[in-house]
């Protein structure tokens, strides 16, 4: 079996966006990767029982999956098949979405090779299956999170239909400032936050939030950030962080709803979610990355790119 590994990765900007068929922007993170193995151990037990779940749910959920190589996946099943992976499950990386990715290349038949020259119409197939796939994992899935492990490249969603493999601008290694990551120590569960999220759009005042203000916003920090516009983009990264805070409850973890709101008033950084949050990770944004860890030097934190 090929040891081909998938990286995790972050929604930069996007995060419930893409589930009313508005913006988002997500880049591949190498850090963490993971990989079909064969042979579990007992340490891989429950990616093993995760596998024999996920391909019960694709026998029953024929209609819109590609024709999958069934001979395959019996004989790697009967051979403990699972899935080696370093990725975080419940903190926003992707992790069902590296193992999605890594199905499809494995199994499907007649698969959208990435040496093929991927028109806007094979990307939007790939992400209707594995919108099918994903689902599995998270009861409702939009299959951006697997085609970004899938393609291993940024992606630009302008919309449900118009999605484009686009460019991070040249990262400053000796930058100042930079985005980083956040370990709020606790895992979170998808499905449950997407279900309290579309209840929460139920909300007038919600639903007209998101659809006049945080969708805003967040297309604004897209166009800056693609730009390299760093000071425009952290004017609207601001907005959009107090925006977050004011609004998504329980997506923010309690414990860090303060120190959410410190650095929103002292401009010292600015957290977002990290996925569907709850907990996992918070995405930060800083100018003052040195001047930031001091002040955050009892969490764990990880730059992921410098401005």
């Amino acid at each position: 079996m090929s040891n081909l590994k998938y990286s995790s990765k972050i929604l930069l900007f996007g995060e419930y966006c893409i589930v009313i068929n508005s913006c988002g922007f997500a880049i591949p993170y190498c850090l963490y990767k993971g990989s079909l193995r064969l042979n579990a151990g007992n340490k891989d037990r429950d990616s093993q029982k995760k596998i024999l779940g996920f391909i019960e749910y694709l026998k029953k959920k024929v209609k819109n999956l590609p024709d999958f190589d069934w001979i395959n996946i019996n004989k790697d099943k009967k051979n403990n098949l699972f899935f080696k992976s370093n990725i975080p499950q419940g903190y926003g990386l992707g992790s069902s979405g590296a193992l999605v990715a890594a199905f499809y290349n494995r199994y499907v038949k007649n698969k959208i090779l990435l040496d093929e020259k991927l028109t806007k119409n094979k990307i939007q197939i790939l992400r209707n299956i594995f919108s099918e796939m994903e689902s599995y994992f998270h009861g409702e899935s939009s299959g951006i999170d697997p085609l970004n492990c899938y393609l291993g490249l940024p992606i630009l969603i302008k919309s449900q239909n118009e999605i484009q493999i686009t460019k991070m601008p040249e990262e400053k290694v000796l930058g100042y400032g930079g985005i980083f990551i956040l370990d709020s120590g606790n895992s979170s569960d998808t499905s449950s936050m997407v279900s309290v999220f579309f209840r929460k759009m139920e909300d007038e005042n919600f639903n007209f939030m998101m659809k006049n203000q945080f969708t805003k916003y967040s297309k604004i920090c897209i166009n800056e950030f693609l730009k390299g516009n760093i000071n425009s983009l952290f004017k609207s990264i601001k907005i959009l962080s107090e925006i977050t805070l004011n609004n998504f409850q329980p997506m923010i973890p309690k414990k860090f709803a303060k120190l959410w709101d410190q650095g929103i008033r002292t401009n010292d950084y600015f957290f977002k979610l990290c996925g569907s949050g709850g907990g996992g990770f918070l995405l930060g944004f800083t100018l003052d990355i040195e001047n930031t860890f001091k002040t955050l030097e009892d969490y764990k934190k990880e730059i992921i790119y410098k401005f």
